[in-house]
C-alpha cells in the first residue's frame, strides 16, 4: 500500500469512527451525596399518565437532605394533595382530607394516583443528577449538561431554556412496560 493510500485509509477510518454514535456506558462512580442532600425549592407544572390514569397540575417541591415535601395544586390553585416523607416513611393528604401512609413513595403514589411517580429518584433527576444506590447511564449535550439519563428503568430527557442555562427547564420521564408511564415536568422557578 502506498503512503498516500495508507493516509487516505487512516483518514477514512477516523472519519467513520468520528461519526459513529458513542454508546453510553454504565457509570458506577459514587454520587456526590452532598449534592443530593443540598436543599432546593422548585416550582412548576407536571403531568403524569399511565393508560387511562393520570394527574396534572402545578407543584411546589421543598427538598432538605433526605426529607421531601411536595404540594400539588390544580391549574386553578386548588390543593390536590400534599405529600411528605423521608427514609422512615411517607404520607399523603388529599384535598378531601384523606390521609394515607406507606413505607415508600412508589407504594404511596401508586395507591393515591393510580400510577407510580418516581419521587425516590426524582429529587436527584430533577437537578440532572443520578440517584444514589443504582447504576445509571448519562448522555451529555455539547455543553456537557445531562441530555438523557437512564436509571432504575426510567429514561429522563432534559431540555434547557438556552445554551447558558445550567438547570433543565423541561424534563420528560418515560418508563416502558405493558402500560408505559410518562411524566412531563416544566420547572418555572428554582430557589
Amino acid at each position: 500500500m502506498t503512503t498516500a493510500r495508507f493516509a487516505r485509509a487512516i483518514a477514512m477510518t477516523a472519519l467513520v469512527t468520528g461519526c459513529a454514535p458513542l454508546q453510553p456506558t454504565p457509570e458506577s462512580v459514587p454520587v456526590d451525596r452532598a449534592l443530593l442532600a443540598a436543599p432546593f425549592t422548585a416550582e412548576g407544572r407536571l403531568s403524569a399518565r399511565r393508560g387511562n390514569d393520570g394527574i396534572a397540575g402545578q407543584f411546589t417541591w421543598q427538598h432538605e437532605s433526605s426529607h421531601d415535601k411536595i404540594e400539588l395544586t390544580s391549574p386553578l390553585g386548588q390543593t390536590i394533595a400534599r405529600l411528605e416523607g423521608d427514609t422512615a416513611g411517607v404520607r399523603i393528604e388529599t384535598s378531601n382530607g384523606r390521609v394515607d401512609t406507606a413505607q415508600d413513595w412508589d407504594t404511596l403514589t401508586g395507591r393515591a394516583f393510580g400510577l407510580t411517580l418516581p419521587v425516590r429518584g426524582l429529587s436527584a433527576w430533577l437537578r440532572g443528577l443520578p440517584r444514589d444506590g443504582s447504576r445509571f447511564t448519562v448522555e451529555r449535550d455539547p455543553n456537557e449538561r445531562p441530555a438523557l439519563l437512564r436509571q432504575d428503568g426510567w429514561e429522563v430527557t432534559y431540555a434547557y431554556a438556552d445554551d447558558a442555562a445550567t438547570q433543565a427547564a423541561r424534563l420528560v420521564l418515560r418508563y416502558p412496560g405493558v402500560e408505559p408511564i410518562e411524566v412531563r415536568i416544566v420547572v418555572d422557578r428554582w430557589a
